[in-house]
């Protein structure tokens, strides 16, 4: 598991210091002024779970920026792919699986293009895909009002018509991260890199009692509920001047998990260059190209890690995402390289944790030159991270 879990230019791309970088032709030390305390994250316990999702008549779960097919009794790929209308080589190609490979009840497979969203006449409770609380679809509410009015027909002027027995619901809720298992990689090693329990990445993915993960495989990292502490029964309003009761800490009713010294597959996450092949491939025409070959050992997480973290080989070639102007060549305090290009849209693109640095402040590059490796580590992988103005935001939302 990559240790380095910071911003890499959280302090220099966090203020004024990000404008003289990329408006000025100055040459800037930044090295006293990147870096950031590395989460730690040792004294949190196991985040409660939601459910998954119920799926369509389909099996098709639906969310903004994929979809994936839950598979039935005694289904094939090539069953799955038949019933949601998808080619059966391209669903396993996908998933790093044979078409003809029996499946679990209840294991999920990615699907590698959108198919028709659920709605009531699929067996969905909603039209369209889960949206995040507060982000309600509203066209397709206006669309659902039109067409009850349209089906009341002219009885509506003279005689009121009740409610409709069964209302459109807008199905809300979080869109959760969809992990591309890597080498090496076990269900309790991804588990621990989300923090989350095995038992719930079990259940949300439909593996087997022997929790067996394959590479190429995509599992659904599920969704932390929302839990309200409940009001003691001891709390009590107190005295001015006696301070207030101390809570009993979660760890006094139930011990954390003994912490685990032995080394765990993560270390094994970069050992294959084409881990992140189907993905590099099918960002051609995507906004950004992946600036290196891999699979994402670490998501963005906003305010905690600021880009991605692609696991790759030492010595991996790294790319400009885009055609842009190199717009400062620095390292951090530990001495690791980093590069920052700047892009047309006020889009900067930072690569990290590289060596062999290729290209000099000012030269232009184009979509896919070399411009540095991945340096060597334990894991080593690239650190990418996309910046609109001073704010990062997640590149994945670039790369699809």
């Amino acid at each position: 598991m990559a240790k380095r879990q910071k911003s890499y230019l959280r302090p220099l791309l966090g203020g004024t210091a990000l404008l003289a970088l990329v408006a000025c032709d100055g040459d800037y030390d930044l090295r006293n002024s990147i870096g950031g305390s590395t989460l730690d994250t040792s004294e949190a316990a196991r985040q409660a779970t939601e459910p998954r999702p119920q799926p369509d008549s389909r099996g098709i779960i639906s969310y903004p920026n994929y979809q994936v097919a839950v598979a039935k009794r005694d289904d094939t790929v090539g069953d799955v792919a038949r019933r949601v209308g998808v080619d059966a080589t391209a669903l396993a190609q996908y998933n790093g699986i044979s078409p003809d490979v029996g499946l679990r009840e209840g294991e999920v497979l990615a699907l590698p293009n959108r198919v028709a969203e659920p709605s009531p006449s699929t067996g969905a409770i909603a039209t369209g895909p889960i949206q995040p609380a507060g982000q309600i679809d509203v066209t397709t509410l206006a669309g659902d009002a039109i067409t009850r009015a349209e089906t009341t027909g002219s009885t509506a002027a003279s005689t009121p018509s009740p409610a409709p027995a069964s209302a459109p619901v807008v199905q809300t809720g979080d869109e959760p991260v969809r992990h591309k298992v890597a080498r090496g990689e076990t269900a309790y090693s991804v588990a621990r890199l989300y923090n989350v329990s095995v038992r719930a990445l079990a259940d949300w993915n439909g593996l087997g009692t022997d929790l067996a993960i394959r590479e190429g495989q995509f599992l659904l990292i599920p969704v932390a509920a929302e839990v309200s502490a409940p009001i003691s029964a001891t709390a009590v309003t107190t005295v001015p001047g006696q301070g207030s009761p101390t809570p009993e800490p979660p760890s006094a009713a139930q011990p954390l998990p003994e912490k685990d010294e032995t080394p765990e597959a993560p270390k094994e996450t970069p050992s294959s260059p084409d881990l992140g092949s189907g993905a590099t491939a099918a960002s051609a025409t995507a906004a950004l190209s992946y600036p290196t070959s891999g699979s994402i050992i670490r998501p963005y997480a906003k305010g905690k890690n600021e880009g991605i973290d692609i696991g790759a080989n030492a010595g991996s070639p790294v790319k400009a995402a885009k055609d842009g102007v190199v717009a400062a060549i620095t390292q951090d305090t530990n001495n690791v390289n980093i590069v920052v290009l700047k892009h047309a849209d006020n889009l900067l693109t930072v690569y990290a944790s590289v060596d062999s640095v290729s290209v000099k402040k000012g030269d232009k590059v184009s979509r896919n030159q070399q411009i540095a490796k991945v340096r060597a580590g334990d894991p080593s992988f690239l650190h990418f991270e996309v910046r609109k103005g001073l704010e990062s935001v997640d590149p994945v939302d670039f790369l699809q």
